[in-house]
């Protein structure tokens, strides 16, 4: 039998009292993709950066080709061919792509130029396409990713960790890095795909790992299983997506209005050109785009963190356009940001506290100018358990959590704040089909409840099943209003390229 590329046999890792990982084995053959596949929290990302020396095992061994090793640092696991790429890059903005890759690689005197020459074969030989004189902060996510794949292929890497790569890329660059992990691995080398995305498992994974918990649950191969059985192994219980009724909400009292509004900064481009819209009590109002072509700056500009430079936004009738952040929270306006570790939560904050930022205004949750701290450790208490967050109580740290339970806190916070409109932006990017099904049962529900929702989402099967009606969206214009089932896939891919129809869009 070939000796597996790595093999991790009965590793353990705990956390003050929480298991992270118990007594997990797997292996990665040469030339193999493995996909690991579970919930948020479930231990995917430990057990790798266990792997790649960000963690220490408390348990366990490891084997690299058959060699029993121990890896206490991302320096150890490079020099044994081991690199990983991680959900949030690290990488310099002010210094350029080649800068980036060559840092911590390359000592004493160098050429630049000689280093751009070599990066340039190297994304040549993989099809990459990457200005590598440019600084990082200048590039697009997708060229981001393409550079943190050239560092490790740099270091001759040959087994590639990846961990939710496809969480912040769109359609067109998640088929790109499919077609690399392809390529990659024709050539003998191994991957490690962390991910919760069905459809890229059974694109590209030899054999799929699925943990549940800390512990691995089953290991399959791709041609074994399909894709509701990977669901159930990994959530444990079967999927109902919630149902959405078929109903025109236009004729329903408006809760928000933006009219004509259109943003420039000063000597850009425009950022929103002309937005018109509304949303109805009961509706779930999409916006489908790709990321970067305005979606953020309505956002923004809703939730008063910049003035537009013409029109107005209205909200239950009240205009709104220049009202402070604090005015539009007070009168209804609940906010699930695309970015909840920048403007969601303060990560070394305690649960109860980072519910507590939306209140803190508010005379219910103070007495004499003191906070009423019983009671609010029993609201955080009751929002965890309702929205039904992996967490032990109200005091705990909120960066302790994985990505899916903290989108959890911030949506059941917003919910509550929210008592006439919610704004839903990317609100399960990078989650986990468990955390989907919650959020989206949780966004019906509120739409039961009379409430308008404004869902922005770059997953096209997200907005047919959730939405009313549904904007296109392409270079900070509306490219047309549509009612849901108006628009085929194909029509609104053209439509987000920014391929107008024949004859106007419908409104």
């Amino acid at each position: 039998m070939a000796v597996p590329a790595v093999e991790l046999q009965n590793v353990t890792k705990c956390f003050a009292k929480v298991v992270a990982n118990a007594n997990v084995s797997l292996t990665v053959g040469e030339g193999e993709v493995v996909a690991l596949l579970g919930e948020n929290g479930a231990g995917k990302s430990t057990i790798m950066k266990i792997l790649y020396g960000l963690y220490g095992l408390d348990e366990g061994k490891i084997f690299v080709r058959g060699e029993q090793v121990n890896i206490k640092t991302p320096a150890d696991a490079m020099a044994r061919g081991i690199a990983m790429i991680q959900q949030h890059f690290s990488l310099v903005p002010t210094h350029t792509a080649t800068e980036n890759i060559i840092l911590g690689n390359v000592h004493g005197l160098l050429s630049i130029k000689e280093h751009e020459e070599k990066l340039r074969k190297i994304a040549q030989d993989y099809g990459f396409e990457v200005p590598v004189d440019k600084p990082v902060g200048q590039l697009a996510v997708g060229q981001q990713q393409k550079i943190e794949i050239l560092k490790a292929l740099y270091i001759n890497t040959n087994i590639l960790i990846m961990d939710e790569p496809t969480a912040v890329l769109t359609p067109q660059e998640s088929d790109n890095l499919m077609q690399f992990i392809k390529s990659f691995t024709a050539k003998g080398n191994s991957v490690v795909f962390i991910t919760h995305k069905m459809k890229e498992v059974m694109e590209v994974a030899d054999r799929i790992v699925v943990m549940r918990n800390g512990v691995v649950v089953d290991t399959v191969r791709r041609e074994d299983t399909n894709e509701t059985e990977l669901a159930r192994l990994m959530i444990g219980q079967e999927i109902v997506p919630p149902v959405r009724k078929e109903e025109d909400t236009t004729q329903s009292p408006t809760v928000l209005e933006f009219r004509g509004v259109s943003l420039q900064e000063k000597g850009g481009s425009r950022l929103l050109d002309d937005i018109t819209f509304s949303v109805h009590e009961g509706e779930v109002f999409g916006i489908a785009g790709v990321s970067g072509n305005g979606q953020d700056d309505i956002c923004e500009v809703l939730m008063g963190q910049k003035d537009p430079n013409e029109g107005s936004v209205y909200l239950a009738g009240e205009d709104i356009t220049h009202a402070s952040i604090r005015h539009r929270s007070e009168a209804g306006i609940g906010y699930v940001p695309v970015d909840r570790y920048r403007d969601g939560m303060v990560m070394d904050m305690t649960l109860s506290e980072n519910v507590f930022l939306k209140w803190c205004y508010d005379k219910e949750w103070l007495n004499r100018g003191f906070i009423r701290q019983k009671k609010l450790n029993a609201y955080t208490d009751a929002l965890i358990e309702k929205h039904r967050v992996k967490a032990t109580g109200w005091g705990d740290i909120a960066g302790g959590l994985s990505g899916g339970n903290q989108q959890k806190v911030v949506l059941g916070r917003e919910v509550d704040v929210g008592s006439k409109l919610l704004v839903f932006n990317q609100p399960t990017r990078g989650l986990d089909m468990g955390a989907v099904d919650r959020i989206h049962h949780v966004i019906m529900g509120e739409k039961e409840k009379g409430k308008g929702v404004l869902l922005i989402s770059t997953e096209l099967s997200e907005i047919f099943e959730m939405c009313d009606r549904i904007a296109v969206m392409h270079n900070g214009r509306f490219m047309g209003i549509y009612k849901n089932g108006e628009l085929t896939t194909e029509r609104i891919g053209l439509l987000m390229a920014g391929v107008r129809e024949e004859g106007g869009a419908a409104q």
